[in-house]
């Protein structure tokens, strides 16, 4: 089991059943799964990019992305259905709690003048969305071996029915939101 695994059963469950007063264990949020995707809009036109986008994105989750492809056919983008354009992982139990463990304390303090995440990104039904503009940030990728810097969303999805009850949630898991 996860450290924040372990953290959220003991400590933070019980903090926020007793702050909404739930009267059933089941009703206090939990974070069901993380999606992290990376949009590749060149690797049309260099696969190569894709490979590194997926290599690293392996590397940083510790589970091996699916290859996304484009549904429709764009002129305008030179983009034919089925080319693939991004790679995606979805990360469920153990290797999710690890994950929001190291990107909460050891990659978004990277990021430079960090002052936190904005606490408006909720879509209104407990689910948390931040998007990043490089991936040099995680530990796991190393500078000097990077090619090509790209973005990536990070997704959270939550059991919670509301933005306050996720916002609660991710706040005692130590998601550091911005002082308004």
């Amino acid at each position: 089991m996860a450290r924040l695994q372990k953290r959220y059963a003991q400590e933070i469950a019980p903090l926020l059943r007793e702050e909404f007063s739930y009267t059933n264990p089941m009703q206090v949020p939990r974070l069901e799964k993380i999606v992290v995707n990376v949009g590749m809009g060149e690797a049309s036109k260099t696969p190569e990019l894709l490979e590194e986008a997926v290599a690293e994105l392996e590397m940083i989750t510790g589970q091996k992305p699916i290859v996304t492809r484009a549904r429709k056919s764009i002129a305008n983008f030179h983009l034919r259905a089925g080319m693939p354009i991004g790679c995606s992982v979805t990360l469920r139990g153990r290797r999710m709690y690890e994950f929001f463990d190291r990107l909460v304390n050891a990659s978004l303090p990277r990021i430079r003048d960090f002052r936190g995440v904005s606490a408006k990104a909720f879509d209104g039904r407990g689910n948390y969305t931040l998007g990043l503009k490089e991936q040099i940030m995680f530990p796991e990728i190393h500078y000097d071996k990077v090619k090509n810097v790209h973005g990536m969303d990070i997704c959270i999805v939550s059991s919670a029915k509301t933005d306050e009850e996720a916002r609660a949630l991710l706040r005692h898991m130590g998601m550091p939101f911005r002082k308004r």
